[in-house]
């Protein structure tokens, strides 16, 4: 059993870019590509993990945050170097919700948002 992230977004190309850039993602396999060039599906991973991807299709109840008005989730990516992360998200387009700092339990922790409307918590671990 396993459970796989699946990101709707406005602009599934632009999205590919930003997690590319952002957080060293690879694109795995071939993308299905709709009919004008909207992305149906992508798989994309990150280290080990592997999430989807589609651009938003609201016939099919596809919602990207940027039409509902927010995130209704966020992730968490484990990171070695949670600033070095965060910097370099930020420079490929994040926006900035709350800048690392070293928590209670142990744990450095940031939060942003992808220019996507998704919210990223990068995390020492």
């Amino acid at each position: 059993m396993s459970l796989i992230p699946y990101l709707t977004v406005h602009d599934g190309v632009a999205a590919v870019a930003f997690y590319t850039a952002a957080f060293g993602a690879e694109e795995l396999g071939e993308r299905y590509t709709e009919e004008g060039g909207k992305i149906g599906h992508t798989a994309l991973r990150i280290g080990e993990d592997v999430f989807y991807l589609s651009d938003e299709f609201t016939e099919y109840g596809a919602y990207a945050p940027a039409t509902l008005g927010h995130s209704t989730t966020a992730l968490m990516l484990t990171v070695a170097d949670v600033d070095a992360s965060y910097e370099r998200a930020v420079a490929a387009g994040a926006t900035i919700d709350r800048e690392p700092t070293d928590q209670p339990w142990g744990e450095r922790l940031g939060w942003l948002v992808d220019p996507f409307g998704h919210r990223w918590s990068l995390s020492s671990g």
